[in-house]
């Protein structure tokens, strides 16, 4: 028949410092199923060693471990787990219970491992039962005896019907009563089949097996049997057989439940680790909604300027510090915005004076800036009017008296309300409204929805007594006619005034698109630098994140102990880490978008700034926050993959 267990020659040398110390020599041991061995000897001579050897939880250095006649000394790590998963069940002299976890709870976890947890409720209340605590299964391990905490380590080492129980001084830190009550519910396991493998330095205790094996410095001093082996039918290889290594979503639904439940355990840990995320996605919201709505105003105002606009202006009465003589400065007149109009490569051109009016309406007055503009200004500067109409040329030709408002006047002379039809006075000259003006925002320097439109002619000749324009503002045809129209603009004025080609400052062309185009980069620069200091405090949110996450490992490295002792993988340990990082980024991430809306919300009532949300902002806020969560998360995941059990299991 062939044994359940043969190892031979088996050698275990520890490296300590410069220290090295043979725990092993040249063991071997056959233990057939059935079997109630008791490990004996001093402290230091090797039991606990060869245990955890003949557990899977430790590699010898050099020997054969043979299990039903498999060699398992070539077995991967995740192999030796699903062994301490199916095959081998293990009872503690530190019971090394979870606290945050019930009776049943913690006599359930070996099921998360093996792929058993929708039958959890039949397995582990049937062990709960069998070790006679039913009426303590909803109980914390704080408020259970040593002895009922011992009990439940014995039913979670069973909950999975494993081949063989192995015992680590199950009774060291118990009573004598317990004690007793521990070793006869061993004896009554060992009755109905299960093999079990037990290290004592009583030989009390011993005494309750049948077979005993003495250990001194390392090796195996006497084998003796004391009584005769229960019978055991040996199981089919195939119980032994790895299990699959496929990742279910029942696997991960389990690993979520159990992050879950240890975030809840450690809240005030969980809480400073997720306020690190939270500001930082605050942060990025709050920003990037100022910096969208700040863009936003910017784009808003920088349509006023129009399309591919020229604006052609009289040059400087001084050039580089020396006054320039009468008559070298050129005026413009009304013909020559009609003569450039003209121009092939123009669309529209409009001639613009300007002045200051005081304007009555009713009791109300207000001082503001008055526009004098042909027809065609209302497509060059995108001024078509919210409310109302433009005038036409017709009405230039007349001088007709009408007016559009801004925003502003009509705010403070009408209070909001419509005013088109309604008849003002500025300087004391009636004007007819018959529109409203589009909103063009503030600029630091002016407000330019403060301004009333009038017909060029009208300004000129009925109201600011102007004879010549102040400016001319000329749409070009397409952006690829800018350089050519700005040529022709400067040939044809310079032609009608007969000015001499090197009198460069007697009139000046600006281009309005580069204007733009200057203006919306600096914008992006503004947007994108207030997106990297908002990246930055979500980067040390992270941070923050994998040092409590690091703290974390070396917290529970007992529990990653237990949990790969029954079974769990590599692969389980890393991913239980890195779903903890990952829920709390998630939590921090969420709470993080609702405050910096609000936030940013109230910023822009309070100080009357743009606020500009756009789901992209609140997309990439979350996507980030949760990566860096992953990313952050995964080297101390890493770290508490690596760890061996039997290390784990003795950190102190």
């Amino acid at each position: 028949m062939t044994p359940l267990i043969e190892i031979s020659h088996i050698s275990r040398i520890y490296t300590m410092g410069r220290v090295t110390v043979s725990a092993l020599k040249d063991v071997s041991l056959s233990i057939e199923g059935g079997e109630f061995v008791a490990i004996m000897g001093h402290s230091g001579s090797g039991k606990s060693t060869l245990l955890n050897i003949l557990g899977f939880l430790d590699r010898p250095d050099e020997g054969s471990y043979k299990l039903l006649g498999r060699e398992t000394s070539g077995f991967s790590d995740d192999e030796l787990s699903r062994l301490r998963c199916t095959t081998a069940g293990f009872v503690f002299q530190q019971f090394h219970l979870l606290p945050r976890m019930t009776v049943m709870e913690n006599t359930a976890l070996p099921l998360v491992y093996s792929g058993q947890r929708r039958q959890k409720q039949i397995h582990a209340e049937q062990m709960v039962r069998d070790v006679g605590l039913e009426h303590r299964i909803e109980h914390s391990p704080a408020e259970l005896s040593g002895g009922e905490q011992q009990r439940v380590a014995i039913a979670r080492s069973m909950v999975n019907d494993p081949l063989i129980l192995f015992a680590d001084e199950p009774t060291g830190n118990l009573d004598s009563t317990n004690e007793k009550e521990i070793l006869s519910l061993l004896k009554k396991l060992n009755s109905r089949g299960k093999t079990i493998i037990m290290v004592t330095h009583e030989m009390e205790v011993a005494r309750h097996a049948n077979r005993i094996i003495s250990m001194r410095d390392g090796e195996i001093v006497s084998d003796t049997r004391t009584k005769k082996k229960q019978k055991q039918q040996a199981p089919p290889l195939s119980e032994i057989q790895v299990l699959s290594n496929r990742f279910t979503i029942v696997e991960m639904a389990n690993f979520i439940r159990q992050a879950l439940s240890s975030l809840i355990s450690h809240k005030m840990r969980s809480f400073l680790s997720i306020l690190g995320i939270l500001i930082g996605v605050t942060s990025v919201i709050t920003m990037m909604g100022i910096g969208g709505g700040a863009k936003q105003s910017i784009e808003e105002g920088l349509s006023a300027l129009g399309s591919n606009v020229l604006s052609i202006r009289p040059g400087s009465h001084r050039a580089r510090g020396v006054s320039l003589q009468a008559g070298s400065v050129t005026r413009f007149t009304l013909e020559d915005a009609r003569s450039l109009a003209r121009l092939p490569e123009i669309k529209a051109a409009s001639p613009v004076v300007m002045g200051r009016g005081q304007v009555v309406y009713s009791n109300r007055n207000w001082n503001t800036t008055v526009f004098g503009v042909s027809e065609d200004y209302e497509s060059i500067r995108a001024s078509h009017p919210i409310a109302g109409r433009f005038f036409s040329s017709d009405e230039v030709q007349r001088r007709e008296k009408l007016a559009l408002l801004g925003l502003t006047l009509v705010r403070e002379l009408f209070a909001g309300t419509n005013p088109v039809g309604k008849t003002i006075k500025i300087n004391r000259v009636n004007f007819l409204i018959i529109g409203v003006l589009p909103e063009l925002g503030s600029s630091p320097h002016r407000d330019r929805d403060d301004i009333i439109i009038i017909p060029v002619t009208t300004a000129m000749y009925r109201l600011l007594g102007e004879q010549y324009v102040h400016s001319i503002e000329a749409e070009v045809k397409s952006s690829e006619l800018i350089d050519r129209a700005q040529d022709s603009i400067s040939s044809r004025i310079r032609q009608r005034h007969n000015i001499r080609n090197d009198a460069d400052e007697s009139f000046s062309i600006m281009n309005m698109a580069e204007i733009r185009e200057a203006i919306s980069s600096t914008s992006n620069t503004i947007a994108i630098l207030l997106g990297i200091v908002a990246t930055i405090a979500l980067i040390v949110g992270g941070i923050g994140i994998m040092n409590i996450m690091l703290v974390t490992v070396k917290e529970r490295t007992r529990e990653i102990g237990l949990r790969k002792a029954i079974g769990a993988r590599r692969r389980d340990i890393l991913l239980q880490f890195i779903i903890e990082s990952a829920l709390l980024t998630s939590i921090g991430g969420i709470s993080g978008i609702m405050l910096g809306i609000f936030f940013a919300v109230m910023l822009g009532v309070m100080l009357k700034w743009a606020i500009s949300i756009s789901l992209f902002s609140i997309i990439v806020a979350t996507v980030v926050s949760i990566l860096i969560g992953l990313f952050f998360g995964l080297w101390p995941a890493v770290q508490a993959s690596r760890l061996k059990p039997v290390e784990a299991l003795r950190y102190e």
